[in-house]
């Protein structure tokens, strides 16, 4: 009777997965900032995501000048990244790095706004509209704080990873500006084309789209009647891309302008 007693005691704690609270939902706390520190991690660990945020903010309020505090708080960024929150975890890193701005893990800090930002950002989902279709503000602030990091903390260990992101994000901004002035050409609006044409070329140079847009800069200039301007977009692309095979095309319709 005593064995099966004890069993059912506690099931409770068993049901609710951790053994740092009891069945009333209480979180038992250990002595130090440390002890409590290292429970967050294992809780952490094991995906106990509530546990674990009441762990570290235990940290943060009842030893705040301790070592841990500010490992925990940027600890509690981390819980958000691993939740997928990016919006949330972007603010929280943000946060982290305004609150400690020479800690040893500023430059993580720094670099997973960024990367909590891309994370944010429109991506490739079945049944919705593609990337380069949606609203780019959170890619183009992903950038901004990716090319920051960068320029902040060249040496750290997180720039291949940072760089890696911020070439996809350039990509596919220059695919949504590609996009765009060809929807501006198709209806007509050849200055909204060359604007986005133009930004295109001097914001994410390099890309795949390089040539085509330089050739549909060109049109749309020359239909707008600026025959200088079309001449400098045809020039430039003989001149940055002088083993293209539509460089003879590029010629005759440089020739062809008068």
């Amino acid at each position: 009777m005593r064995r099966l007693a004890a069993a059912v005691a506690l099931l409770p704690l068993l049901a609710c997965g951790s053994s740092r609270v009891s069945w009333t939902g209480e979180m038992h706390y250990g002595a130090t900032a440390e002890e409590n520190f290292q429970a967050g991690i294992e809780e952490a660990n094991a995906e106990r995501w509530d546990e674990a945020s009441k762990l570290f903010e235990y940290v943060k309020t009842k030893y705040p000048f301790s070592k841990q505090a500010a490992l925990a708080d940027l600890q509690l960024a981390d819980l958000k990244f691993r939740q997928e929150l990016y919006a949330e975890a972007a603010t929280a890193y943000q946060s982290f790095g305004q609150l400690h701005p020479n800690h040893e893990q500023a430059d993580y800090a720094r670099f997973r706004v960024g990367l909590s930002l891309f994370n944010d950002a429109p991506g490739d989902i079945a049944l919705f509209p593609p990337p380069y279709e949606k609203d780019q503000r959170t890619l183009r602030e992903a950038v901004k704080a990716l090319a920051e990091f960068t320029a902040a903390w060249p040496k750290s260990k997180y720039v291949p990873e940072a760089e890696k992101a911020l070439a996809e994000a350039r990509s596919r901004l220059a695919d949504h500006e590609w996009y765009a002035a060809n929807f501006y050409m198709k209806r007509g609006k050849l200055a909204g084309a060359a604007g986005r044409l133009e930004t295109l070329m001097k914001q994410y140079p390099g890309t795949p789209h390089e040539v085509d847009a330089l050739f549909l800069l060109a049109d749309a200039y020359q239909k707008m009647g600026e025959r200088f301007r079309a001449q400098q977009a045809l020039q430039k692309l003989l001149a940055t891309h002088p083993d293209d095979p539509r460089r003879p095309e590029a010629e005759r319709l440089l020739a062809g302008i008068r």
